[in-house]
């Protein structure tokens, strides 16, 4: 089995955060722990990747963090989506849906498959 490449899904980072997060608040630990859950062995994101898109989605108002002390007595930083990143992922789903169907069109075209 090939692993997915981090370039493939690159784009797509902030959408897998906010889809979590659509669920609840949680912690960057946390949410790769569900990336790796979700994905299974099919992609590994990196911490720095992760970090980076929470920040990002942080300064464009599509998520808020909030500290927070962990059961050791550790701070931790929880993240929650914002209504502004609820209306950004519904953007990005459909960006993903637009995206699928043109790659697929490829992918059918050197593979032979016709589809209507």
């Amino acid at each position: 089995m090939t692993v997915i490449g981090a370039d493939a899904i690159r784009g797509n980072v902030d959408l897998l955060v906010l889809a979590l997060l659509r669920s609840g608040p949680s912690y960057a630990y946390k949410l790769a722990q569900c990336i790796t859950e979700v994905a299974g062995e099919d992609y590994s994101i990196k911490q720095a990747t992760l970090y980076s898109a929470v920040k990002r989605l942080e300064s464009g108002g599509h998520v808020r963090s909030s500290a927070k002390l962990s059961p050791s007595g550790k701070p931790r930083t929880n993240y929650r989506i914002t209504d502004l990143g609820q209306r950004h992922l519904d953007l990005k789903l459909e960006e993903w849906w637009n995206t699928k169907s043109v790659v697929d069109r490829f992918v059918d075209l050197a593979t032979g498959i016709a589809r209507p």
